[in-house]
């Protein structure tokens, strides 16, 4: 039961569907109240960021959209990493394990990607979509990624409850949301620079070429290049060059 562990008002009202397309249309059915959730065992159109698709196996990942009602136009690069730093939180409550942040809203153990956050925002609202590999044993996880997918199994040599993570990251991220709500991304931005798993990389983002430095104040990233010149990128999918 997912219901007794949810611990503020995120999360409610919760419901549960076996299947469907993809938590991110459900959630925003009947105009529903901020901390709406739903969550699934198998989505068939799963998607990430970019219109990728997210691959699943049926009972073993965490599948879940929240709603969210900021009472500002939000800026999404900005709540994109707080949800992301929630979600690795939340991850190394439940298994004890450090969890790395890659820039602007991906979770990593060990080097392997095994959460992936989508915000969609519509009409005053912003849907938080999030797949995190559970129980997935290596021979069940996506092999046609760009990254390399791992999942908290893989990771720990055991299993973990879906219910009780779900819970967990929910409330993270509510006291995140409201942290980040009242005083903006300063007071988070040290707690996220220290999972940052791209400062002192080389990379290629669209067409900068650089080495990461940190994540400015504003969330961006701050690349300096091979010039000397200091760059801060708001998006834009992330080659790793070295």
């Amino acid at each position: 039961m997912v219901e007794p562990l949810l611990r503020g008002r995120l999360g409610r009202p919760y419901r549960f569907v076996a299947e469907c397309a993809s938590t991110q249309e459900l959630v925003r059915e009947g105009d529903p109240p901020e901390g709406a959730v739903v969550a699934t065992d198998h989505q068939r159109a799963g998607r990430g960021r970019g219109g990728r698709t997210w691959e699943d196996v049926p009972g073993d990942a965490l599948l879940f959209s929240l709603l969210l009602r900021p009472p500002a136009r939000p800026t999404l690069p900005q709540l994109s990493l707080v949800v992301a730093l929630a979600v690795a939180e939340g991850i190394e409550e439940l298994t004890g394990v450090a969890a790395g942040i890659k820039w602007p809203n991906d979770v990593e153990l060990a080097g392997a990607k095994v959460a992936g956050i989508l915000l969609e925002a519509s009409g005053g609202a912003v849907t938080v979509g999030i797949g995190i590999n559970v129980n997935q044993p290596p021979e069940r996880l996506p092999t046609r990624t760009r990254r390399t997918a791992g999942s908290l199994r893989s990771a720990t040599g055991r299993d973990h409850s879906r219910a009780a993570l779900l819970g967990a990251v929910i409330a993270v991220v509510e006291r995140r949301y409201d942290r980040w709500l009242a005083d903006g991304l300063g007071p988070l931005l040290l707690a996220i620079e220290e999972r940052s798993t791209l400062r002192g990389l080389k990379v290629a983002v669209g067409g900068v070429v650089g080495t990461v430095e940190r994540i400015a104040p504003d969330g961006r990233l701050r690349l300096r290049t091979g010039s000397g010149e200091t760059v801060d990128l708001e998006s834009g999918e992330i080659e790793v060059r070295g």
